[in-house]
Formats: structure tokens, C-alpha cells, sequence
């Protein structure tokens, strides 16, 4: 479990390539939105693996807040005001 929480993030990794040369607002957002996905699984991951289940409480916290970020965003896009 601790080698599938590394290779989650280094999708991260990638996503921050993305995030950071992203054409349009969408694609960052989108990225942004992938990262803490990824950055949850890799807790989850992780919570499995040292058997602390904070851990997995984060990354349910991140995961809930990430989403709504996330509408939050694409809102302020809709109209208009980035």
C-alpha cells in the first residue's frame, strides 16, 4: 500500500505540469480538482498502510472540501468573474 500511495503521487507530479501550463482556466481547474483526488487516494493509501486511521479522516476531509472547491470555481467562471 505504501508504493500505491507514492504512485499516486506522482500523478500528482504530472497534474502540476498541467495545472501550471494549463491553456485555459477549465484545464487548471479540472487539475486542480484531479490533484486533491489523487492526494486523497494517496491518504487512503496510506491510512491502510500505517494503520492510523487520521490519515483517512483527512483525506475525507480533502475529498469532501476539494469537491465543493471545486463548483465553487467553475461558478465563478460561468460568470464571469476571473
Amino acid at each position: 500500500m505504501g508504493a500505491a500511495a507514492l504512485c499516486e503521487l506522482l500523478v500528482v507530479a504530472v497534474l502540476v505540469v498541467r495545472l501550471a501550463a494549463g491553456p485555459t482556466i477549465s484545464d487548471r481547474i479540472v487539475a486542480l480538482n484531479a490533484i486533491a483526488t489523487q492526494i486523497t487516494l494517496s491518504l487512503v493509501c496510506l491510512a491502510v498502510w500505517a494503520d492510523r486511521s487520521l490519515y483517512f479522516d483527512v483525506g475525507l476531509w480533502l475529498g469532501s472540501f476539494s469537491y465543493l472547491g471545486t463548483l465553487l470555481w467553475a461558478r465563478f467562471v460561468e460568470r464571469g468573474l476571473l
